[in-house]
């Protein structure tokens, strides 16, 4: 059975929102628009990749890229497809079913953070059209309510954060003292980190836990692993050289 949830909504510039929680029907025709550039897809993927391997990410959470959210606006359906989601605990999807949407509410949490890659020349990340089809920025802080949204621009590696307030606008937030940002919902610090993966060299998010610790990606860890055998064979031969100097055959121990 559909779940339908409504409020109205009003904001500090007197736009009144009725907001419907609602999933989509199986017929509606999402968006196929393509991704901006090559570059988006590669960053949302390290995004996740080191989530998966640090064991973060559960079942009952939804992490996806250039993935459309919904809600149904005075009567109208809108969906935005951010960069990169994270919503903590969603329902289970129904048995077959591959999902193609979600909307907050009906099917879940709200999105405890969205991303976006700045790629729009005309920056309609930071769009706060009040009216139909709604910016991104007015669609995820004022219908959707999102506590977390972060806009990076990758070029020039440059990362923002804004955090929902309880006057539900969104705030500018200052790095740390290493120029990162605590994810409270995540538990995670979440940086800019400058080299090269996917045959890509230059500036990727990446997150480091509460004790300042990267997470690595997957080809990191393997060269960590050679490191650290290179390192025991490193002992051990050194090892045997002072077994030999002291007439000692190391392989008869």
């Amino acid at each position: 059975m559909t779940q339908t949830l409504s409020k109205p909504v009003e904001t500090k510039t007197k736009t009144k929102y009725t907001i419907t929680w609602e999933k989509l029907p199986k017929d509606f025709k999402l968006p196929d628009d393509p991704v901006e550039n090559i570059d988006q897809p590669l960053l949302a993927a390290a995004l996740r990749e080191s989530l998966e391997l640090a064991g973060f990410i559960l079942a009952s959470m939804l992490i996806a890229s250039n993935f459309g959210l919904c809600a149904k606006v005075n009567d109208k359906t809108i969906v935005k497809a951010p960069d990169w989601v994270y919503v903590p605990s969603v329902l289970p999807a129904e048995s077959g079913e591959i999902r193609r949407s979600y909307t907050p509410n009906a099917e879940g949490e709200v999105p405890a953070v969205v991303m976006e890659f700045l790629s729009d020349p005309d920056g309609s990340e930071y769009s706060t059209k009040p009216t139909y089809p709604y910016g991104k920025w007015r669609f995820y802080e004022r219908i959707l309510q999102v506590p977390v949204y972060v806009i990076f621009e990758p070029k020039l590696g440059v990362l923002e954060v804004y955090r929902l307030s309880e006057s539900g606008e969104y705030e500018l937030q200052q790095p740390d003292a290493n120029q990162r940002f605590w994810i409270e919902s995540m538990n995670l610090f979440l940086g800019v980190w400058e080299g090269e993966k996917s045959q890509r060299r230059g500036y990727w998010l990446r997150w480091w836990d509460e004790k300042g610790n990267l997470l690595l990606w997957g080809v990191e860890r393997v060269q960590q692993e050679q490191q650290r055998a290179e390192q025991e064979q490193q002992r051990a031969d050194r090892l045997a050289e002072y077994l030999r100097s002291q007439g000692i055959n190391p392989d008869e121990i």
